[in-house]
């Protein structure tokens, strides 16, 4: 793992971003396409933004996997991720195909069809976060670091519900949804490069826990640790807590 402090939320995403589009660029050179996951979230602003900027990516021949989505929440709620990466991602680019996780409809078939889907199409560059409570994805601790299904349906603890109602995302805790079908820890670490945005103070504490203890599914990020090509991407705040 290469760590990188940067002053701020805003430096933080610019070089992840440019980072990300390396590895796009270099998987469209190779074999004239490439496979992303993009996450969603605010720890993810500064570094979409930054990549939707990057010169020389033929966007026409970028497949497109996202991370989680709650169950049962519409399209419509400003909580939606599949609203969120359409308004701040496909508004602005247009990939060879996105392949969006439909929380509305039966969970376990939408896991088994992004499964099948997400096995054909080995990932280039994942981009992730880590959350308040450690999470990697919606995997909340403990994390299950043994399941070899691509998605999983997860239960939300309060620790991450209550971070999404700190967000804005939601105007009480009642609101937020206590189910989401998430990518599981394995799928992600198969991803051939990681690009790991943490901005905030609020993340500190995950930050430190997840990168100087042991791995441990309590720390669910942790098992960042273990993958021969991640960069985390931290500013002041979040690394606040590391010597």
């Amino acid at each position: 793992m290469i760590i990188h402090i940067s002053e701020n939320p805003q430096a933080l995403g610019q070089v992840a971003g440019a980072a990300a589009a390396e590895y796009i660029r270099k998987a469209l050179a190779e074999r004239d396409e490439a496979n992303v996951i993009l996450a969603t979230g605010t720890s993810q602003f500064e570094t979409l933004t930054q990549l939707l900027n990057e010169p020389d990516i033929d966007w026409s021949k970028v497949t497109m996997f996202h991370l989680d989505e709650y169950i049962a929440l519409p399209e419509s709620h400003p909580a939606s991720f599949r609203k969120y990466l359409k308004e701040r991602v496909l508004t602005k680019v247009t990939m060879k195909v996105s392949h969006l996780i439909d929380g509305e409809t039966q969970p376990e078939t939408e896991c088994e069809r992004l499964g099948q889907l997400i096995l054909q199409h080995p990932i280039d560059v994942a981009l992730v976060g880590i959350g308040e409570n450690g999470h990697l994805a919606f995997n909340d601790p403990p994390a299950d670091f043994e399941t070899e299904s691509p998605y999983i349906i997860v239960n939300l603890d309060e620790a991450c519900r209550r971070q999404q109602l700190g967000e804005g995302w939601f105007p009480t805790l009642d609101d937020v949804p206590t189910q989401a079908i998430s990518m599981s820890i394995r799928q992600i670490m198969k991803s051939a490069a990681l690009i790991c945005s943490v901005p905030d103070e609020r993340k500190a504490e995950a930050v430190k826990n997840c990168l100087t203890g042991d791995v441990s599914p309590l720390f669910p990020a942790s098992i960042l640790q273990n993958h021969p090509n991640c960069g985390m991407y931290l500013d002041k705040a979040s690394s606040k807590y590391l010597s």
